[in-house]
């Protein structure tokens, strides 16, 4: 269930997440500020939707849904996706299609802290949060 993820999140470690932002296209200024951004990540449940909040001095997102159903979403650097959002086991799952392509977060619990893994075209960034 999506329960053990349900916290206030707070970014403690990230790792080759320019050269994974570098490979979804998003411009160097805008990579500049991603890589110094310090985001909270709030995620909470309100009846059967999820709600997933990345509040941060650069830009505030929060998207709602139901786990397993597609949804549009704009992302921080602006680009419009269909996301779908699922558990696998104790894996939370988040999947972002726009124009033929697909990223992948994949988010889980360990020792306490949440450790987020994002994917694309073979460039992956992990970015470790703790409970704030």
């Amino acid at each position: 269930m999506v329960d053990a993820f349900c916290a206030t999140w707070k970014l403690i470690d990230s790792q080759n997440f320019d050269e994974y932002m570098k490979e979804l296209g998003v411009s160097f200024a805008t990579r500049q500020v991603g890589n110094v951004t310090k985001p909270t990540v709030v995620i909470s449940q309100e009846g059967d939707k999820v709600v997933l909040k990345t509040l941060s001095t650069f830009k505030n997102t929060e998207i709602s849904f139901k786990l397993g159903e597609e949804f549009d979403e704009t992302t921080a650097d602006d680009r419009n996706v269909k996301s779908t959002l699922t558990m696998e086991g104790d894996k939370f799952l988040h999947v972002q299609k726009w124009d033929g392509k697909e990223t992948k977060f994949v988010r889980e619990i360990k020792d306490g802290k949440m450790v987020m893994t994002l994917t694309f075209e073979g460039v992956q960034a992990v970015r470790t949060y703790e409970k704030a």
